[in-house]
């Protein structure tokens, strides 16, 4: 019987994480636009002013952040990988390596926005950190790696 464990994946470094984080914004961002264009359909395409569209504009902010945290939290829960991991072979997963819950999801992206804030320190800590982990994989107990070739 072998009693031997498994060897930890290779964790992902900051240029191929960044990499997967461009591929995502982008897909992020179309999906915002045609979004904003549909809101824009009920106002007659006037902007979502808070002055004269209070109920739509927080409505709209709401259906914003809901789409955000949907995109990540549905991607992370079912495979660890959004479009643009994938295609850098990249994967989150928790600590113990199981997939992540939406509680991990809103716990990972809420640090994320710390690790943004002072100029992105928080995503080039990877840079220095010996598991090469960001400020939001510890502090979410979560872990980005490579996904072996097939």
């Amino acid at each position: 019987m072998d009693t031997t464990t498994p060897p930890l994946p290779e964790r992902a470094g900051l240029p191929r994480r960044l990499a997967g984080m461009f591929y995502d914004s982008l897909l992020l961002l179309a999906l915002l636009m045609v979004t904003t264009g549909l809101f824009l359909l009920l106002t007659g395409g006037e902007a979502i002013d808070p002055r004269t569209h209070p109920a739509l504009e927080l409505f709209y902010r709401l259906v914003m952040v809901a789409l955000i945290v949907g995109f990540f939290g549905v991607s992370w829960t079912r495979s660890g990988q959004t479009l643009g991991m994938a295609t850098w072979r990249l994967r989150v997963e928790r600590e113990d390596g199981r997939s992540l819950t939406w509680r991990d999801t809103l716990r990972r992206l809420g640090w994320a926005l710390v690790s943004l804030l002072p100029a992105g320190l928080g995503f080039a800590w990877v840079l220095v950190d010996p598991e090469r982990r960001a400020w939001h994989d510890r502090l979410s107990r979560t872990r980005v790696v490579m996904v072996p070739k097939r």
